[in-house]
């Protein structure tokens, strides 16, 4: 049997005697490499399984929806250069009727071949049967829909299509690579149960929408190393004269944006917070062990005397470092596998892969050791500097006792004024203003994280709050299935429990800055909008002012455009002429991307006077039920949505993916906070050990000796909080945009509530840490302690 070494024995009492210590500092590099692991495996898992879903299933690199083409026109398409397929197909919207609802659904209706599988944009059946090509009625919805409604296969429901209405029979379930994040037309927030899509055979579903020998949207497959952006201007050109409302890539396709954006922002996380973990703990080694090397100077310079070499006896410390610090990494890349895995089961639900197995990325085991392992060499080689500058002989004698001749007094009036263990901590921060200073900022550093976490959590609620209460102040909206005379307004206001109308024109557009470029929408309001409205930084409303467009910070972002430059729209409907817009002023949105125009303006650049494509309702809510039935039944509406089923639907996003991500490191600012104190703490104790026994000897309480010690962590810990509450507040904007996408944006938004949240999370680790502190001021032995040479 091999026995350990002298060396390796003491390594072990070291390392237990400061157990505590070493736990927390371990607990910091824990977090650091769980976020490391956890967030580069969901990159990994994302996008390997995104990568399988598309390839699998075909999913196509360019859509090109178009109003009408002849089928003939097909061959065309399927030789343009760098074309390896095409696939045509028939699309539209549809309203399902459901009982027990009090709302049409908006759904999706695309066409699938009769009797064979396409060649692009194939589905997953999950349940069920795929539909038999001779049966008109029959039809496959997608399996959110169904569960959301406890649908099962052979049930019925009803489907208005162009506006006439058809019973069908659902004979299965099917998931869709294009269909990963679904949303209803119109909006950003997923809802299952808000939004369907249909497939059907191109048969029954040309016949419904009058397409027979024709179609409305074509699907490409690029060949390897072909240019989309080559391909959608061929395809454009060709379709033109058939209506084409502007080709698009992958990588415009909203599901796919909504994805590329998580796993971008997840990416972006991966390199940037684990680093900030593992300095805090590098930080906090080269403070422990520098105090152990301190203390034991007569241990080193025995060891020394006794034969070893310095390497050996910096080996010693080094390994400390090293087991520390291995330790911690080992713990964060189990704690990264759990954590990744309960991740995954939210993605699940937010993204609708058919599955998601959590992948480790090898590369993130290898990248958290090596860097956890540097990070805490970086700090411990200065201190192994002072080892192997330690001769015997100067080891062996006591160290030359500082000098505080220069620190100065606190004067007479002050002396009669504080008792003498309040001038015992007083003269330790003036006599030692580094050692304080640091101990200082690494508290601050701890409130940073929580302050900046509180804040962000408070921004979440912000944003929902400014988009729901100060942007949108309707309850609800219509939009119709095109665009109405003005008259069409004036009947929704006739409507029994409509209190408040205001029309909205949306027109489908390609907005283009230079080689920037953006398929959205531009949004016609009212010249003073009250219910739906664009509001600037200070949350005020903007007034619509004629002959130009708003864009939304997001937007103006992407396309790298500011207020008095010229935008070029290529609107997608009715003539598709192109304008040339100036861009009148940027407005604050925290959703999605929006571009505004006063409404009689835009009509009157379109050459289409007194149009509407929608309106936003004010209405009494105990009418709301019947007011429902009757847009039910208008046939000119394509859509309604409920402002309240948009805000809970967005919270439940909020609650999952990226958003629950907040709430991950809200707890692991809390775990850095305590780490941070607690070593402040025992790094007191264990410098002042001799002193605090010393002075029970002379007469002292075990309180006053308490007091002397965790006053001194006391006024650490009072000075960082505004040090900290200042680090935190540049902190907070970094995460913001790290959290904000072009989707959606994080607005920092600072509270009393946030800081003082923050606050309590540090005086709580404060209070937790004096206790175990002063627990072991009262079980220490004064005559071991006495005994300690420092």
């Amino acid at each position: 049997m091999v026995h350990p070494g002298p060396l390796t024995r003491k390594l072990i009492r070291d390392l237990w005697r400061i157990k505590g210590q070493a736990a927390a500092i371990g607990a910091v590099i824990a977090v650091g490499v769980m976020m490391l692991v956890m967030m580069t495996g969901l990159v990994a898992s994302l996008g390997e399984t995104r990568r399988a879903y598309y390839e699998r299933y075909r999913l196509a690199d360019v859509f090109a929806p178009v109003a009408r083409a002849p089928q003939a026109v097909a061959a065309g398409l399927r030789q343009l250069p760098g074309v390896a397929a095409i696939q045509t197909r028939v699309a539209g919207s549809a309203l399902i009727d459901l009982d027990g609802t009090a709302l049409p659904i908006q759904a999706r209706a695309l066409s699938l071949p009769d009797y064979r599988s396409p060649a692009l944009n194939t589905v997953y059946l999950t349940d069920g049967r795929m539909f038999d090509g001779e049966r008109a009625g029959e039809v496959v919805i997608l399996r959110s829909f169904a569960l959301a409604h406890g649908l099962r296969p052979g049930d019925r429901i009803s489907a208005t299509m162009n506006g006439f209405r058809r019973e069908l029979t659902v004979v299965g379930f099917a998931q869709s690579p294009e269909f990963l994040y679904s949303t209803a037309p119109g909006e950003l927030v997923p809802d299952d149960a808000r939004f369907a899509v249909l497939w059907m055979s191109r048969t029954a579903l040309a016949a419904a929408y009058d397409m027979q020998g024709a179609f409305n949207e074509v699907l490409f497959a690029l060949a390897r190393g072909a240019e989309p952006e080559a391909v959608i201007a061929a395809a454009d050109r060709l379709l033109d004269r058939y209506g084409a409302t502007g080709a698009y890539a992958l990588s415009n396709l909203e599901s796919d944006r909504f994805i590329s954006e998580e796993i971008g922002g997840l990416r972006r996380s991966a390199g940037s917070v684990p680093p900030v973990f593992l300095a805090v703990a590098a930080f906090l080694l080269y403070i422990v062990i520098s105090r152990m090397v301190q203390s034991e100077r007569e241990e080193i310079g025995l060891m020394k005397a006794f034969g070893y070499t310095n390497m050996e006896v910096g080996g010693h410390y080094f390994r400390m470092i090293l087991a520390i610090a291995a330790g911690g990494a080992l713990a964060g890349c189990l704690l990264g596998i759990a954590v990744g895995r309960w991740m995954v089961d939210l993605y699940l639900i937010y993204y609708k892969f058919p599955f998601l197995v959590f992948r480790l990325d090898p590369a993130s085991f290898l990248v958290g050791f090596g860097v956890s392992i540097l990070a805490a060499s970086a700090g411990g080689l200065l201190v192994l500097r002072r080892v192997f500058a330690l001769t015997p002989a100067v080891a062996m004698r006591a160290a030359q006792p500082p000098d505080y001749s220069g620190s100065g007094r606190f004067g007479a009036a002050l002396d009669r004024v504080l008792d003498q263990p309040t001038r015992m901590v007083l003269r330790r921060l003036t006599r030692q203003p580094l050692r304080m200073g640091g101990a200082v900022l690494g508290v601050a550093a701890g409130l940073s994280v929580s302050v900046s976490m509180a804040s962000i959590l408070n921004s979440f609620d912000a944003m929902q709050a400014l988009t729901f209460d100060v942007i949108d102040r309707s309850d609800l909206n219509v939009s119709f299935t095109q665009p109405l005379e003005m008259h069409s307004i004036h009947e929704l206001k006739r409507l029994r429990g409509v209190i408040e109308v205001e029309p909205v024109r949306t027109v489908p557009a390609i907005l283009r800055n230079g080689r920037e470029r953006y398929h959205g929408a531009i949004f016609g309001l009212t010249a003073q909008p009250r219910l739906n409205r664009a509001v600037d930084a200070d949350e005020q409303p903007i007034d619509m002012r004629p002959g130009g467009v708003f864009l939304s910070v997001g937007l103006a972002r992407t396309l790298d455009i500011s207020a008095g430059e010229m935008l070029s729209v290529d609107v997608r409907e009715g003539r598709r002429p192109r304008l040339d817009l100036p861009v009148i002023a940027v407005a604050e949105s925290l959703l999605g991307s929006p571009a505004y125009m006063e409404m009689e303006g835009l009509n009157r650049a379109l050459k289409e006077p007194l149009r509407v494509s929608g309106a936003y309702l004010r209405v009494d809510a105990a009418q709301a039920e019947k007011l429902y039935q009757t847009l039910k039944d208008m046939p000119m509406v394509a859509g309604v949505s409920v402002k309240s089923d948009s805000l809970a639907a967005l919270q439940r996003v909020m609650d999952q993916g990226a958003g629950a991500m907040r709430y991950v490191m809200a707890l692991i600012a809390a775990v850095i906070t305590f780490g941070v104190i607690y070593n402040a703490a025992r790094v007191a104790q264990a410098e002042r050990a001799r002193d605090l026994a010393s002075l029970r000897v002379l007469g002292f309480t075990s309180g006053e000796v308490g007091f002397v010690l965790l006053g001194e962590l006391a006024a650490v810990t009072l000075l960082a909080l505004p040090l900290g509450a200042a680090l935190g507040y540049g902190l907070t904007f970094a995460i913001a945009a790290g959290f904000s996408t072009d989707i959606y944006q994080i607005r920092p938004v600072f509270s009393p509530e946030s800081y003082g949240q923050a606050m309590g999370v540090v005086l709580a680790a404060a209070l937790i840490s004096g206790w175990l502190v002063k627990r072991d001021i009262d079980r220490a032995d004064m005559v071991t302690a006495l005994k300690t040479r420092e």
